[in-house]
């Protein structure tokens, strides 16, 4: 169920390229959801476009307030500077997860410190950055796999490996060595993003049983 059922009005994808037309220096960041089972646990997925990085919550159920839960959380780690620094510019589907922009716009005093924008219906193409690096999730957690069998913890193991994979179109630079250069070092430390090294990456599902194998070792 939507929040806000005119939540559209002003943000649509017409708004959202004339506005940033109108502000080309700022970053766009892409936000999803990818689903396990149906009903049960899912991801919100925040793609920074510019550095190809990935974020991935986990979420016991997809609604809107979760997603508020988690941009509350970020404001916290990040502050206002940091936060206005890397989601200034936000576009998402019409999914109701996203249906309360104004809890997400308005974090700091009252006043706007973030726009969020939506793409037409059915038309996933328009966030493509986000939908396209899904793949690298589906890689190690498969469609119709149960989401909720996993921790935070996991999903952050998940995403650190993907995260630290390096990509053509970034001169074969990872996301997290772009988004260091781009935001700094100390800016990943408050995401609890890690670089894992390239000799070490796991992009299948072996990664998550092998952590869950050796988390359940070490309890004997």
């Amino acid at each position: 169920m939507k929040v806000d059922k005119a939540c559209r009005v002003g943000r649509t994808y017409d708004d959202f390229n004339a506005y940033w037309a109108q502000h080309p220096e700022l970053p766009v960041t892409e936000l999803d959801s990818v689903e396990g089972t149906r009903g049960g646990s899912v991801l919100l997925t925040i793609h920074f476009v510019q550095a190809k990085l990935q974020l991935a919550f986990l979420r016991q159920s997809n609604d809107s307030a979760s997603v508020t839960h988690i941009f509350e959380d970020l404001f916290e780690k990040l502050g206002v500077i940091d936060y206005q620094k890397i989601l200034p510019l936000l576009l998402a589907d019409n999914g109701s997860e996203f249906s309360d922009p104004s809890a997400i716009e308005f974090k700091y005093k009252g006043e706007r410190i973030s726009r969020l924008f939506y793409c037409d219906p059915s038309a996933p193409g328009q966030k493509g950055h986000c939908e396209n690096n899904h793949e690298f999730i589906r890689r190690i957690i498969p469609k119709g796999v149960d989401l909720g069998q996993f921790t935070q913890t996991d999903i952050n193991l998940a995403m650190n490996h993907i995260n630290s994979y390096g990509r053509p179109e970034l001169a074969d630079k990872s996301p997290y060595e772009m988004f260091g250069f781009l935001y700094g070092e100390n800016l990943l430390q408050k995401l609890d993003v890690t670089q894992i090294p390239r000799n070490q990456i796991i992009l299948t599902p072996k990664l998550l049983k092998q952590k869950r194998i050796c988390s359940k070792d070490k309890q004997h």
